[in-house]
């Protein structure tokens, strides 16, 4: 089979390789979608739990071959945590699209999972003032799942390109930095999309008393400052901010039948198939290009450069 292989730091192959499936579900992928932080993370070399080299990719669509479980009949439309490869199997994840919806833009949900925790983690309810710190893929969807959940949101980004697309998704005001926020503007909920420790810290300075962080981006790489103040916007009055982590894997895969857990990925995911079929999750803008699977290294090299004007990315592997 083809797959996607990150064969040394900063390199990727489309490579040609057996597969020897030990899943129960196999699937004909037909697109998946590429992580951008994530991915770039792993192509460095610098993610212990990835060594290379290896095969990224954790979200995909494509039709069943084969299904030991019963749940699924051969052909069957299905979403799971697949890798960029032409065959995959569902090792943990594997759920029906729900009908008429695009495989490309369903594939999607797999961004919008690890979204979705930045707002269940938070206290965010109706009316409340939100800003989202960071438009790439995964703070754009946080934005739109703020909006739904009846918050008045605001995303900072100094992309004009990714302020452009938050637009057309429906968020009304953007800006490029904390600063031309007007009137020293405050927000109840501050839900931080981009990784950088640097730009987490001073995101506390946007948090109104007794409001929350969330940290929704991983923090990466090393970062030498004096945390005190930070510290102090948590724990001295009137301010007590509350940091909260927004870790996609917080939450109990799979539903919980006895319902000890309200939460789980896999009721999330559920969840985002129907709001991105429905159309109150906007995917369209979010799309940059749609590449066959021997155009996707060019695609790992822009991000390894970090082109500005670049946000998804999805891989076809065939059409149905």
């Amino acid at each position: 089979m083809k797959a996607i292989q990150f064969t040394e730091p900063w390199k990727a192959e489309l490579v040609e390789m057996p597969f020897s499936p030990i899943g129960d579900t196999i699937i004909d992928t037909v697109c998946s979608v590429i992580s951008p932080g994530t991915e770039k993370a792993i192509l460095s070399g610098g993610e212990g739990w990835a060594p290379l080299p290896y095969i990224p990719g954790y979200g995909s669509v494509g039709t069943v071959i084969e299904d030991k479980t019963g749940r699924f009949q051969e052909g069957k439309l299905v979403f799971s945590y697949g890798r960029h490869s032409e065959i995959a199997e569902a090792e943990t994840i594997c759920l029906p699209l729900p009908e008429g919806i695009d495989p490309v833009h369903a594939v999607f949900a797999r961004m919008a999972a690890v979204s979705i925790t930045a707002v269940r983690v938070s206290s965010i309810e109706l009316g409340d003032r939100v800003a989202v710190v960071g438009a790439g893929i995964v703070g754009n969807l946080a934005a739109q799942l703020a909006a739904l959940s009846g918050a008045d949101v605001t995303v900072i980004d100094p992309s004009g390109f990714r302020r452009e697309r938050a637009e057309a998704c429906g968020i009304s005001e953007t800006w490029p930095s904390a600063a031309d926020v007007p009137d020293g503007r405050l927000f109840s909920t501050v839900i931080d999309a981009t990784g950088l420790s640097r730009v987490v810290l001073e995101s506390a300075d946007l948090v109104d008393t007794q409001g929350e962080l969330i940290i929704l981006g991983s923090p990466r790489g090393e970062y030498v400052t004096d945390v005190t103040p930070f510290l102090n916007k948590s724990h001295l009055c009137p301010s007590v901010v509350t940091v909260k982590g927004a870790h996609e894997w917080r939450y109990p895969l799979l539903k919980d039948p006895s319902g000890l857990y309200k939460h789980s990925i896999e009721g999330n995911l559920e969840l985002l198939l129907k709001l991105i079929a429905s159309g109150d999750l906007k995917i369209d803008p979010l799309i940059t290009e749609v590449v066959e699977p021997e155009e996707a290294p060019a695609v790992y090299e822009k991000i390894k450069e970090g082109a500005g004007n670049s946000l998804g990315s999805v891989i076809r592997w065939k059409e149905l």
